[in-house]
């Protein structure tokens, strides 16, 4: 893991582990949200003063931007793979039952850290709903070719776009976010799931 000095409260310096403390910060992020967490939740979770933070990491924004990162290629590796489901069914489903190991982990905070963010409503937070809104859009679009091929082999119907169905999925997939931040049980969720595939269209 990579390591920087950092002045401790008394002007000294001391080592801090980069990695573990942007870990964190994800965790208070996943918790309360963008706007949510102000940085003296940030400074304590992460074990740094806020001048460390600065020197480290930029400001809160860029902070969250890495921890975005880090959220993305940790807690969402799920979603790539599940592209690489042999059918369009067998991709919704990876998709879905990943998203309930993701929210309803006993090691991390419930719900979608992007769907929390996301609904942040100050001027503070647009660059970041901005940014969540392209990530979003980079993964739909993926979504949308994994689809296409699938139609092109036959394994959707003719009379299905993949366009709404990714929408479709997506909406399922954020409202299941919504529910497990908000309480719902693994058990709720996963007839969310059932109840879901056995409406999904076959070829």
């Amino acid at each position: 893991m990579e390591s920087t000095a950092a002045p401790s409260v008394k002007g000294r310096p001391r080592e801090f582990c980069v990695d573990a403390a942007l870990s964190k910060a994800l965790g208070v992020f996943w918790t309360k949200g963008y706007e949510g967490a102000s940085m003296a939740d940030l400074t304590e979770a992460m074990g740094i003063t806020k001048p460390s933070l600065y020197a480290a990491f930029g400001n809160k924004e860029a902070l969250f931007h890495k921890a975005l990162d880090l959220y993305e290629a940790e807690k969402l590796a799920y979603t790539r793979e599940a592209l690489k489901q042999p059918s369009a069914r067998a991709v919704a489903e990876h998709f879905m039952r990943g998203a309930i190991e993701a929210q309803t982990s006993s090691c991390d905070p419930k719900g979608c850290l992007g769907v929390i963010s996301a609904t942040a409503c100050g001027a503070e937070a647009e660059s970041i709903k901005a940014d969540i809104i392209a990530r979003r859009a980079s993964s739909q679009q993926a979504l949308i070719d994994r689809f296409r091929q699938a139609k092109r082999d036959g394994d959707l119907p003719d009379h299905v776009e993949p366009e709404s169905l990714t929408l479709y999925l997506y909406a399922i997939l954020q409202g299941m976010g919504v529910q497990s931040g908000s309480g719902a049980s693994r058990a709720e969720l996963e007839r969310v799931v059932e109840t879901s595939l056995m409406m999904w269209p076959t070829a």
